[in-house]
């Protein structure tokens, strides 16, 4: 039991983390934006970094909801077989393709860790000259916590499949 509230309660401080990181970005990332159009348009001038700062907190954004979209399962989902299938099918035609969904984001979180390495090893700079590698660290951790989600839910389902529970199908 003392298990279950630990896992409830970092799971709480993992949603608030994210929540708060999207909404901050979000914000700076306005912030930065409406600055530069201000700047250009009454200064004739602006930042020579914001327009790269800007994409890079885009790419931010993405990957951090894309976190949270696993975590609440309101990711994009394919799934016209839902519709013609059975309850207990497609619960375990979702395991299976939470599964391959680990698997695919695990292999992602691998290579994009090998490019970080790369970046590292020759230096790549972004926004003048801060180290590339501290802006593009997002893409493995990121795909690996995507891939966690999945497991996790993929562990869930199969959990109420073994247990005949029954699992709420979104249809």
């Amino acid at each position: 039991m003392k298990i279950k509230r630990i896992l409830y309660r970092l799971d709480k401080a993992g949603t608030a983390l994210e929540t708060i990181v999207l909404v901050s970005m979000l914000t700076a990332m306005m912030l930065v934006a409406v600055s530069q159009i201000v700047m250009r348009e009454a200064f004739g001038t602006g930042f020579g970094w914001a327009d790269e700062l800007i994409r890079l907190m885009v790419l931010w954004l993405a990957l951090v909801g894309s976190i949270a979209a696993c975590r609440e399962n309101r990711h994009i989902r394919i799934d016209a077989l839902s519709h013609v299938l059975s309850d207990s099918a497609v619960n375990v035609l979702r395991v299976l393709v939470d599964v391959f969904a680990a698997l695919v984001c695990g292999v992602i979180a691998v290579q994009a860790w090998r490019y970080l390495q790369v970046e590292i090893e020759y230096k790549d700079t972004v926004l003048v000259d801060t180290p590339a590698w501290m802006a593009h660290v997002i893409m493995p951790v990121a795909f690996a916590l995507i891939s966690y989600r999945f497991v996790v839910s993929a562990l869930r389902q199969a959990g109420s499949i073994l247990s005949g529970d029954d699992f709420v199908v979104d249809k």
